[in-house]
């Protein structure tokens, strides 16, 4: 299994420990790992941009990279599943196409005769040149297309007239002075196996067990257990307000003398709800935390 270095690295090591599927490796700096688990034999963590390639390769069998990268390299790999996380967030990232917020631009279309290039060519910087060239072709845009290597969003507007980039809030362009004119797509971090892998009946099953655990994990994120004991003639108006992800759980207390609900609710709820379920009749209100939801 081979997982990213850099900028999800740090968001993807916390979610395999959360998962139960802790990254055990000698020092942060480490390329080789381990996973205590049995249906994993070797961990790499490498740049998210050479995954797609090594996975499609056949050099490693499974891997986490983004959308985006799959795109640019155009490796033919076997999607597992989304992985709803990102660097910051649990949002996906757009690669977008972005230019000085003193530009009249509002779209591509605009940008065919805005190059300051050769000929009239728009510069455009970016970490993905393949997947830019491939839009701006399509929107009949002549363009030199530049590999940037980093700091892209600074390029505008000495070395480039325009960059295409990833974001995740559109924070990190505003304030370096650009705005955004177009999205190329929106890109998941996804689980994606090498093909002939994926063909593999064991190979398969153990890696659908391991996406299992990976989205599990991700759909506990921000959601807790409210379980409490309401009398039978409060029971109608404390269902009423649970915001419950399915049917609340409902069982008759021993002797009748009421009933247990159980219920998964939004953690950014929980300081509303508890004090509304008590004036409502609810009594015996416990919060739990809550490590994976597997549907």
């Amino acid at each position: 299994m081979v997982l990213p270095k850099g900028s999800l690295e740090k968001a993807t090591l916390e979610l395999f420990s959360s998962a139960d599927l802790a990254v055990t490796r000698s020092s942060d700096v480490d390329y080789r790992a381990t996973i205590d688990d049995p249906r994993i034999d070797e961990v790499r963590i490498l740049r998210p941009q050479e995954i797609p390639l090594y996975v499609a390769d056949g050099m490693f069998d499974l891997g986490i990279t983004g959308r985006d990268w799959v795109e640019e390299r155009g490796s033919d790999v076997t999607s597992l599943g989304v992985l709803q996380y990102s660097k910051a967030t649990s949002n996906p990232v757009r690669v977008v196409l972005a230019v000085s917020q003193g530009s009249p631009a509002q779209s591509v279309a605009d940008l065919a005769a805005a190059g300051t290039g050769a000929g009239g060519a728009l510069r455009v910087a970016t970490e993905y040149p393949e997947l830019t060239r491939r839009y701006l072709e399509k929107h009949g845009v002549r363009a030199e297309v530049s590999l940037s290597y980093g700091a892209t969003e600074a390029k505008v507007p000495d070395i480039a007239d325009c960059v295409v980039e990833i974001t995740e809030t559109g924070r990190a362009l505003r304030a370096a002075g650009l705005k955004i004119v177009e999205t190329l797509f929106v890109s998941h971090t996804e689980l994606v196996a090498n093909p002939e892998a994926a063909g593999d009946p064991d190979k398969r099953h153990a890696m659908q067990q391991i996406l299992t655990l990976l989205q599990g994990t991700l759909e506990a994120r921000g959601k807790v257990v409210v379980k409490l004991n309401v009398a039978p003639d409060q029971l109608a108006q404390v269902i009423d307000l649970l915001p419950a992800l399915r049917s609340p759980t409902v069982s008759e207390l021993f002797g009748g003398g009421g009933f247990a609900v159980e219920t998964v609710v939004p953690k950014s709820e929980i300081n509303e709800l508890i004090p509304a379920l008590k004036d409502r009749g609810a009594t015996d209100i416990i919060e739990l935390a809550l490590s994976k939801i597997v549907h």
